[in-house]
């Protein structure tokens, strides 16, 4: 990129790329409402996807930005499902700083700390406890000392049915694949590493993928790569939840589902960069807390 400050076409592509891959979620996801007519939940309405906006409060009054929260609640098939995008801008406030202080190149974010995000966000808490949770973020970022792409996906079953983990991961591994064939595995360690609830010393689910800071120099190319990262969601997560959304289950099921909610409710408020980000720059608490169960327990 010849000129960092002279990024406005590019910021505008990949504010509105978020947007559109939210829209395409959100009528995948109440397809599968639908679909479930005739399942174990039929009698309850299909759930559709109440969408909010939201402001980033910069603390000085001036344009922050914002976005917009879509979330479902008490559907057939989600009992709970938000997928978020947002563009916000601004200054950063000191915590945010000295955490940013840490990445390549941002040594002197101090000197001009401001900053430029768009991303997209999704949790998914399913109804069913045969029905795997899952996680979703990819996102743009943008300093005058440099810009990075971020992201990935995780799958969150209540019980691991390793037939499912396989075909997760091959599904994000033909996305990395796509643009280079170290990335799977570099960015599978990662997330392996990131999700590890470490108070517990145990995985939050079964991973996927995790990548921060990705900066080839090619912004053309690192934005494809997170594109198919976002378009392989679906792909990987949809069919997953149409094997299993019609299975019967017990509330002894319900109770591991309910214990294993408060483990990624735990890692959210404690390690999820994501969270520490938005409540640190003055984002929508309702929206940054989007990720969060709506029913759990702890044993």
């Amino acid at each position: 990129m010849e000129n960092i400050d002279d990024m406005t076409p590019q910021k505008a592509r990949a504010s509105a790329w978020f947007r559109d891959l939210r829209n395409q979620i959100c009528s995948a996801f109440e397809t599968l409402e639908d679909a479930q007519d005739k399942g174990p939940h039929a009698a309850l309405p299909a759930g559709r996807f109440e969408v909010k906006p939201t402001k980033r409060d910069n603390g000085d009054g001036a344009d922050a930005g914002g976005g917009e929260m879509s979330v479902m609640r008490q559907g057939r098939v989600f009992e709970k499902v938000g997928v978020n995008i947002s563009t916000v801008y601004g200054t950063l406030g000191e915590a945010a700083q000295r955490s940013m202080t840490a990445r390549k190149g941002m040594s002197k974010i101090a000197e001009n700390p401001q900053f430029w995000a768009a991303g997209i966000s999704l949790v998914a808490h399913m109804r069913s406890p045969k029905t795997p949770a899952v996680h979703m973020n990819t996102r743009m970022f943008w300093t005058p000392f440099g810009w990075w792409f971020g992201g990935g996906a995780d799958l969150n079953p209540m019980v691991e049915v390793a037939e499912d983990t396989a075909f997760f991961h091959a599904r994000l591994q033909e996305a990395c694949d796509a643009h280079n064939p170290e990335y799977y595995a570099r960015y599978k360690a990662w997330a392996d590493e990131y999700f590890m609830i470490k108070h517990w010393n145990e995985p939050r689910g079964v991973g996927g993928i995790f990548y921060d800071d990705h900066n080839t120099g090619n912004w053309d190319t690192d934005f494809a790569f997170t594109q198919d990262v976002g378009r392989a969601f679906l792909k990987a997560f949809k069919p997953l939840t149409e094997k299993h959304m019609f299975e019967p289950w017990t509330e002894a099921d319900r109770e591991i589902q309910l214990i294993k909610r408060g483990r990624y409710a735990e890692f959210n408020l404690v390690y999820d960069r994501g969270t520490q980000f938005g409540l640190q720059t003055g984002h929508n608490p309702e929206a940054v807390l989007m990720s969060l169960p709506p029913e759990c327990k702890w044993p």
